[in-house]
This record gives structure tokens, sequence and C-alpha cells, in this order.
């Protein structure tokens, strides 16, 4: 008889020790005695009375699953309950956040208030003795006395842990990721059925069920050339003609965690641009089963160079052997990111470069100054693997001007450039055994669900 799956509140209890525990050893490490976090505060867009996305306090949603409540504070004091002061404002212009409510609300000692600055009768009365983590403007106080300090060593500890999720930010990371597929499958039909970028942006907030300001962030939307822009957000109103590519970047956010999916197709399945992307897509999974304990992730973005030159000399694009692709910067010219980076809470998760609990660094390679993690690899860490190759024209003056112009086939170049470039992501857990990719196992997806 299998052993029952834990529940969703048990996971999140266990979550809380973990995090009790940390905190703990941050504050005697940093000599300070409560941790005190404000959920943020709007920020208003200069001479105008609009505010920007409200978006949370990191170190706030950890404990929380609470995304939506600016003007909140939490308190935690080892050996106590925690203690939530949630902001409930008497307001008739905008949505009042509804009552706490959920399996979490039994974990916190919760006070409701009615204006931002009622926060201070309930937080600790020395703020000297509390660290405070969060942004200038959350302050509370006469001279700002409640003015979040950000202590190095409470900050380093817990964002050197958080690279190592409980299984309870699995559990939710895993409902991300399922929500960002099912939306990814969307954008693709709308692709065929010939959208355009934006029409292809509002099928996939459709299918997410989550608009802009919801999504972990801004969707890439890529038609054609576009997909040689890293970070394209444009959303063209009318589709090209032809379409040749499409190349997707998005994601979904569930209860404050983040899924980042990368996905490129091509308008004919047939077409030689869709068997380089065939090519890039079985390279990457190669990369994703590099996903192991005790790997350094610095060596799986370092054979990613060595692989992806391989895809491009098998389709004539290098003149040149991967090696020496590598070894003279022309592979950097189509792959110009790095490999990936930690996730979870923040898409760009923290801490990708902290050498130890108590801080450091661990410095990217030489010639590789864009990748985001250094550490290495061990259970419970969540990272993206995602090649890519593209076809950038700046880049490719650039390896022209250096005088590295004959390592390359410009006749193969021009005729991949109208496709842009191709990019592969997918979200993927280390653990104790084969890794497990989040993203793969959500596929296929099933329409009906």
């Amino acid at each position: 008889m299998s052993t029952p799956a834990p529940s969703a509140a048990s996971l999140y209890a266990d979550h809380l020790a973990t995090l009790q525990a940390r905190t703990a050893t941050a504050l005697e490490r940093a000599g300070l005695d409560h941790l005190v976090i404000p959920s943020g505060t709007l920020h208003y867009q200069v001479f105008d009375d609009r505010d920007y996305p409200y978006a949370v306090n990191p170190q706030f949603k950890a404990w929380l699953p609470l995304t939506r409540n600016p003007g909140s504070w939490l308190i935690v004091t080892p050996g106590a309950r925690p203690k939530l002061v949630y902001l409930q404002p008497r307001d008739y212009w905008h949505v009042v956040p509804q009552a706490p409510s959920g399996d979490w609300v039994e974990h916190f000692d919760i006070v409701v208030i009615r204006k931002p600055e009622e926060a201070q009768q309930h937080l600790p009365k020395n703020a000297a003795r509390c660290a405070i983590l969060g942004e200038p403007q959350s302050a509370l106080g006469q001279y700002g006395a409640y003015k979040p300090n950000n202590p190095q060593a409470v900050v380093d500890h817990l964002e050197f842990h958080r690279a190592y999720k409980t299984p309870y930010e699995l559990a939710m990371l895993r409902e991300a990721t399922r929500r960002a597929v099912r939306a990814h499958a969307a954008a693709e039909r709308a692709f065929r059925a010939g959208a355009s970028e934006f029409g292809i942006h509002l099928a996939y907030c459709q299918a997410a069920g989550q608009d802009a300001n919801e999504l972990p962030y801004g969707n890439i939307v890529a038609l054609n050339e576009h997909a040689a822009v890293l970070h394209y957000t444009e959303l063209g109103r009318l589709a090209p003609d032809p379409v040749r590519s499409f190349l997707i970047d998005a994601g979904a956010s569930h209860a404050g965690y983040a899924a980042d999916i990368t996905r490129t197709y091509a308008a004919d399945t047939a077409s030689e641009f869709q068997s380089m992307i065939d090519a890039v897509d079985a390279a990457q999974r190669a990369m994703c089963d590099q996903v192991r304990d005790g790997v350094d992730y610095v060596r799986i973005h370092l054979d990613a160079h060595l692989a992806l030159a391989g895809v491009l000399r098998d389709f004539g694009v290098l003149r040149v052997s991967p090696e020496q692709a590598v070894e003279t910067g022309v592979s950097a010219a189509f792959f110009p990111h790095g490999i990936g980076h930690g996730i979870g809470l923040q898409v760009h998760d923290v801490a990708g470069f902290t050498a130890s609990e108590t801080g450091g660094r661990i410095a990217t390679p030489a010639g590789h100054p864009f990748l985001r993690l250094t550490r290495p690899l061990a259970p419970g860490m969540v990272v993206t693997i995602e090649p890519g190759v593209y076809f950038i024209d700046m880049l490719l003056e650039d390896l022209r001007d250096a005088g590295k112009g004959d390592a390359v086939n410009w006749d193969r170049v021009e005729a991949f450039r109208p496709c842009g470039g191709i990019r592969i992501e997918d979200n993927v857990v280390c653990t104790d055994g084969a890794p497990e990719n989040l993203t793969r196992d959500a596929w296929p997806v099933d329409d009906a669900a």
C-alpha cells in the first residue's frame, strides 16, 4: 500500500518551520531579536496620480501566499508565533483585500489595521533590535524609525538558503508551470492560426488566466527577425507576411512563485529551420539531464557553448570546429547570454553568485559576463536551462570587425537570419538522483483541464 502524498497544509507547515529555523540562525548571527518584513507600498508615477503595478516584497511572500496586499507587515520572533499585520483599508474607490483566509491563517497571529500607519503600534518596540527587510518607502514612525535596514548578515543567510526549495515551494512551482504550459499551448495555436504578436499575447494571458501585471515578467512574443532581440516586448499588432518563425518566452505565477518557459516554432514544420529547432531541443534535453547534485552550473554553461557550436557546425553556419568556436569567442556571437538562472519567488532568483551563507561571490568565467548562476548544484535547487542560437546583426558585425568572419559561412547566416533565432527553456529541479523537469513533465497539455 503506497503512502499518501503530504497535504498542501502539511507541506506549508513544514515550510514555515524551515523558514523559522533559517531566521533564528540569521538573527543570531546579526545579533538581533526580530525579523520584520513590510509587504511593500504603491509607487506613483512622477507628475501623475497613477501608480505603477504593485510588486510584493519577495521576503514577505516567502512566508505568505499574499501578493496583492501593500501596507501589511510580518513580524517573526524566534520562539513565538509569527505575527501578520494585515492592512484592510476602508475604501470605496478600490477593491479592498478580503479578510485573511486559507490554511495558512492558523499559523499566524493576525491583526487587521485600516490605515498603513497603524502598523507601527504592532511592531516590536525597539526598532534597533529588528532586521527590517524591504524598500525605503516602507518606513514607518517619526524620523523613519522603522526604516528597512536590510542587515547584510541576515539577507545573505536567508537569500543563500532560498536556493534550496522546500517541498511546499516545489509544489507551488509545479502549479505555476502547469498554468504556463497551458498558456504556451494556446499561444502556439494562435500562432498557427495566423495571429499577430499582440494577438498571441492575448491568447496566452487568456489561457493563463493572468493579465500582464500578474505574470511574473513581460511576455516575449517574437515573430520572424524579432526573435533575434533577446528581450523583445513590442508586440506588433499585425502579423508579418510571410510568417516564418515564432519564439515565445513567457511564464505564469502561483502563490508568489514563478514559471519561466521558452519555446520556438517554425511556420513550416518541414523546413530546415525546424530541423535546427529540433537539434537545439535535443541538445537542451541533454543539458537538463546535467542538473544533478554536485554539478557545477558553470560547467553546464560552458558545455552548452560546445553543443550549440556543434549544431551551428552541423548546419553549415560555422566553418570551424566547436572547440575553435568556443576558444575564439565566435560561439558567443550566436549564444550571447547565460544558460539560465535560479527560479522561485523571483524569476531571476537571488544569491546566484553567493559563495556561502555568510556571503562572498563566485565570479562568472572570463568571457561569460551574463551568466546569472555560478553556484554548484544541490538537491532542492531549481534552475532554468535555456540554450539559444540567434542571428543578431550587431553581434555578427562585431565578429567581422574583430577579424573572425572567416569562421562563419555568411551565406548560411543569410538563410537563417529571417527566422531570428531559437531559444528553448525548461525549469528543472536538482534532486538526489535524476533531475525533475517541471516543464517537460507538464506537457502534453490536456485542453480540457
